[in-house]
Order: structure tokens, then C-alpha cells, then sequence
């Protein structure tokens, strides 16, 4: 069984209510789509992650923190193998916001765990 998805009116944009459903959002003609893969959007997946096991994200669904300290660890242990294995291919810009993710969510987990 297939999904239809809404078609957001132009006002719907201007709000930021868009219509689409949960993740997407809509393109240039305002169809709903899944946002562009980026790399920057990728590590920020990630650091949502890692946030979210952290507990400094509720779940949205019941506006509950949750704290899982081990998915958390594998969420940074993600980005520190990316940041690893991109070293010299990352433009300026990702490189920089990589480094400040991984600094920003040790220094997060490492508090957390205090």
C-alpha cells in the first residue's frame, strides 16, 4: 500500500509548516521529499544521535529524555572513525564542523557520565 504525499501550498512553506511528513521536506516544484544526503547532513544525524542517548534530546513522540550511554559511545566512536578516515578529503568547511561536533559531544558524553 502506497503513501500519497501532500503537496505543501506555498504558504505552508513560508510557515515552516510544510505538510510533508515526519523527515521530509519539500523540493522546488513542492513536492515532499527526503532532504538531500550530504555529508554535513549525515554527521549531523549522528550527532543528533548521540545527543538524543545522551539525554539532551527529548523523544519527541513522548517529550522524555532517555539515556543510553552505550549507543551514545558507538554514535561518537562513529564520527571519530569518520573523522579518521576523511582526514585529507574533507573540504575546509567539513572538516571544521567535524572537528567541533566530535570535541563538542566527548565533552558532552564525558560530563553525562560523571
Amino acid at each position: 500500500m502506497m503513501m500519497e504525499e501532500k503537496t505543501p501550498d506555498k504558504n505552508d512553506v513560508k510557515t515552516g509548516d510544510c505538510g510533508c511528513g515526519e523527515g521530509k521536506v519539500p523540493d522546488r516544484e513542492g513536492k515532499c521529499v527526503m532532504p538531500e544526503v550530504t555529508f554535513s547532513a549525515f554527521i549531523m544525524s549522528l550527532n543528533t544521535s548521540a545527543l538524543y542517548h545522551l539525554g539532551e534530546i527529548q523523544d519527541p513522540a513522548t517529550g522524555k529524555s532517555e539515556v543510553n550511554y552505550d549507543l551514545a559511545r558507538h554514535a561518537i566512536d562513529t564520527l571519530v572513525m569518520l573523522q579518521e578516515k576523511t582526514k585529507g578529503n574533507l573540504n575546509h568547511e567539513e572538516e571544521e564542523m567535524l572537528k567541533n561536533i566530535v570535541y563538542d559531544v566527548k565533552i558532552r558524553f564525558v560530563k553525562a557520565v560523571k
